[in-house]
């Protein structure tokens, strides 16, 4: 299915700051369709002067009229001129008579999306139409609650018509747990006096404290008393309260959290009051520090490790340098690397937040490693690295870090022993697959034959075994080896 900007951007009448506009609006529709309780579509023009329909959002408190997709369709014949009167006269239109549609009487409304112009060559301009298509074979006596969500409805249309809505300024991707008109709306007048409380809106107020009717409130005065002094209290808070300003902020109190969101009401740019939607959030914020607490955890867990694992590797270094077998020292030199080339991996994941990690930081630290291999007696070897690995899941990215340890220390210690020489390390990335190949202008493989120590069945055992791979050795006597490692990135996602 076409994303919204995909549908938008093939028509390419519409500048970026248009699109940014119209993602605004269709972000939103969401609140004018429960507003409404209707079913509301976002409209655009296309090459043909015809109309596209790049965004629908259904009523969650009312029947849909339309219960098949329509993202994607033309306008269909019976709402064109009304669409078009809309775009061309930049004013509101509605259907002078019922609309049937598959049998049911609707009544429609088309609103021009009007934006406003920052560069001086026009005041504002119509880039698109929002439809308001409303069910009337349910109509019932309305209650209080429907008439003022109504009306706030209309207030939204009329500013989406006058370019005053939606705000550019207003704060974008909202966190989890935004509020939603059904979760409770208050609406405020210009002196920020409350004139209407949703019950789930004097609900959320009620589990803080406040113990009265919010209607004929001050809504500024009452969070003052809910808050405790002792509380820190976000600077947004007075003009989201006081519907100032297009803002979203949190409240606390008596261990509830609730979240606040403004959208000031205007008139031709005059401000007449406020809609302030609120949500008992109380549950995900818990949840939400209970998993800043998990990854803190698990980032110290990484710590530690890595200096468990340092302290394990000096151990080694310490008993290697004391030791006065040559074949003994070798062995802890070997097992010190390895130990390093595993704390490398846990360093890395404990500096994020995720249990990924960007393997080409942590393959460039590998190599370091190597150094030491490469300041043997009669040995200068340089590493290259080229191409990139990208993420990979931390239960991955330890076996390959140590497989790639053994390869690259293999290359110089055994390839270029004894002489100077290139180790050249090239990383290709696939959506399938991660090929990674070693090469070195060393000795190469005495009659193509793969060594049998315990580095070779540590590569194995890891490339094959955990990660599910293969591995080649390639190469003749003099001419240098190459080690050729494919890993299937869909056997490792699944």
């Amino acid at each position: 299915m076409s994303t919204l900007s995909d549908l938008i951007n093939a028509q390419g009448l519409l500048t970026d700051n248009d699109v940014e506009w119209l993602h605004r609006l269709a972000g939103d529709g969401q609140l004018l369709a429960d507003l409404a309780s209707a079913d509301i579509v976002v409209w655009v023009q296309t090459e043909d002067d015809s109309f596209i329909a790049v965004a629908h959002a259904r009523p969650s408190g009312a029947a849909t009229l339309f219960y098949r997709d329509i993202v994607g369709e033309r306008v269909r014949p019976q709402w064109r001129t009304q669409v078009q009167g809309a775009f061309d006269s930049a004013e509101i239109v509605d259907s002078s008579s019922p609309d049937w549609f598959e049998e049911t009487p609707t009544r429609v409304r088309a609103v021009p999306i009007v934006i406003s112009r920052k560069d001086g060559a026009r005041a504002a301009s119509v880039i698109g139409v929002v439809t308001r298509h409303t069910n009337l074979g349910e109509a019932r006596t309305p209650s209080r609650q429907q008439i003022t969500f109504d009306e706030c409805a209309n207030d939204l249309f009329r500013m989406i018509a006058d370019g005053s809505f939606p705000d550019l300024a207003a704060p974008t991707s909202p966190r989890r747990g935004a509020p939603r008109a059904s979760d409770g709306l208050i609406r405020i007048d210009v002196d920020g006096i409350t004139t209407f409380a949703s019950p789930n809106a004097l609900s959320a107020f009620n589990r803080m404290g406040f113990d009265d009717e919010l209607e004929g409130e001050s809504l500024a005065e009452v969070t003052t008393r809910l808050v405790p002094p002792s509380r820190q209290v976000d600077e947004s808070l007075p003009v989201v309260v006081t519907g100032r300003a297009p803002w979203r902020t949190d409240i606390e109190a008596r261990g509830v959290t609730v979240s606040l969101r403004a959208i000031p009401l205007k008139d031709h740019g005059t401000r007449i009051g406020a809609i302030v939607l609120c949500r008992d959030v109380s549950e995900l914020r818990h949840q939400e520090q209970e998993l800043i607490t998990k990854d803190a955890t698990i980032r110290e867990i990484h710590h530690r490790v890595k200096n468990n694992l340092q302290t394990v590797a000096s151990l080694l270094r310490i008993q290697a340098r004391r030791t006065h077998s040559d074949e003994a020292r070798d062995a802890l030199s070997q097992a010190m690397r390895r130990v390093d080339a595993i704390a490398v991996v846990h360093d890395t994941l404990a500096q994020g937040l995720t249990q990924k990690v960007d393997f080409d930081e942590v393959f460039h630290r590998v190599l370091k490693l190597v150094a030491e291999v490469a300041s043997a007696p009669n040995t200068r070897a340089r590493t290259q690295s080229t191409g990139r690995f990208g993420v990979l899941p931390s239960e991955y990215a330890t076996p390959l870090a140590l497989a790639l340890t053994e390869v690259v220390t293999n290359a110089v210690e055994h390839g270029l022993a004894g002489q100077e020489g290139v180790v050249t390390i090239d990383a290709t990335r696939t959506e399938e697959n991660l090929r990674v190949i070693v090469r070195d202008t060393g000795h190469g493989l005495p009659e193509g034959r793969i060594g049998q120590g315990l580095g070779t069945q540590i590569i194995r055992t890891l490339i094959q075994g955990e990660l599910g791979g293969s591995i080649a050795w390639r190469g003749s006597e003099g001419e240098g080896t190459e080690v050729v490692i494919d890993i299937p990135l869909r056997w490792l996602s699944a």
